[in-house]
């Protein structure tokens, strides 16, 4: 994620990339020579000798609160990838934090910036279907996402910490209310048989709204490593007067080879021509207008702690099995 928000930037006319920070020499020895950066390996220290204005965070789920204060603490804006914080009590610090300093925080929820998702809350918004009532979000991958793609850490993280976030973002949004309670349910077995990981394959929860609404949520990564969807992804709101549901799983493209059959990814980030555009790059330039028009990002720290709390109360109910407080 850091490479593809230094594609983006790298064409932005409104910055300059100044310095990268990676534990692996060998990855940053490619981004420091393809972007013509500084490279460090601590990225304290990185911090302090570059003052940067704004600093990208792209660690591991459960590694962003100290990055993000330690820039916080020194004037820095900050763009993170989701979740916030795999911890509910980090996450209300961050919040706090950025209303103490004034500063910009936005949490990569970049599916706020797909057309359809974009649409749906407009629709809602507008009263098109009344009051919604009723959610059901589905983001599942093949078992490479898990054993490939997040090999080094996903033994430590599961399907609804790295897919279900964005989900819970959105409907949050939608129904334009706070969670209450939740309960959730899932599956331990391909992972922990095959590679001796205690995590989860699936898991499905529901949470309850202040309101009244529900809404269901689905995360599996365990699909067979030839399924063609990346994700295969399914959401819709039934409300009191209508519905409105959105399926991207394939893109728009279908795609067949002597490899195999394909959905090749086109709608968050892809190359046209010598730039990248789609909901990822749009987040990115919205969130540099924040900054240069000082208004509040479109997805505020709040948010993130919101969705935070959301998937903490999903864990702790599928290891108790009971009704679980959503703790904000």
């Amino acid at each position: 994620m850091g490479t593809a928000v230094a594609q983006v930037l790298a064409r932005e006319s409104r910055v300059k990339l100044t310095a990268a920070c990676n534990r692996s020499e060998a990855s940053l020895n490619k981004l420091a020579a393809q972007f013509e950066l500084t490279g460090y390996d601590d990225y304290l220290t990185m911090l302090d000798a570059e003052s940067p204005d704004l600093v990208f965070i792209a660690t591991p789920d459960w590694a962003h609160f100290e990055p993000v204060m330690a820039c916080l603490e020194r004037g820095i804006h900050v763009f993170v990838e989701k979740p916030l914080t795999t911890d509910v009590g980090e996450a209300e610090a961050i919040t706090k934090k950025v209303a103490e300093t004034g500063l910009k925080l936005q949490v990569s929820y970049n599916h706020r910036w797909l057309a359809p998702y974009y649409t749906t809350f407009k629709k809602i918004h507008d009263g098109e279907i009344g009051r919604p009532l009723v959610g059901y979000a589905r983001k599942n991958n093949p078992i490479t996402v898990p054993t490939q793609m997040l090999a080094s850490w996903a033994k430590d993280s599961s399907p609804m910490w790295f897919q279900s976030s964005h989900d819970i973002d959105l409907m949050l949004w939608w129904f334009d209310d706070d969670p209450l309670e939740v309960t959730c349910t899932g599956v331990k077995s391909v992972l922990k048989e095959k590679y001796g990981w205690d995590t989860w394959d699936a898991l499905q929860g529901q949470l309850r709204f202040k309101g009244g609404g529900v809404a269901t949520f689905e995360a599996a990564w365990i699909y067979p490593e030839g399924h063609p969807a990346m994700p295969d992804s399914f959401m819709s709101v039934v409300g009191e007067r209508g519905h409105l549901q959105v399926d991207r799983k394939d893109e728009a493209i279908e795609m067949s080879s002597e490899s195999g059959f394909a959905w090749p990814r086109s709608l968050l980030n892809a190359q046209v021509f010598d730039r990248w555009v789609g909901a990822f790059p749009s987040s990115i330039e919205s969130f540099i207008d924040a900054i240069e028009q000082d208004r509040e990002p479109y997805v505020t720290a709040r948010d993130g702690w919101r969705v935070t709390a959301v998937l903490d109360a999903f864990h702790r109910a599928a290891d108790s099995g009971g009704v679980v407080k959503v703790d904000l």
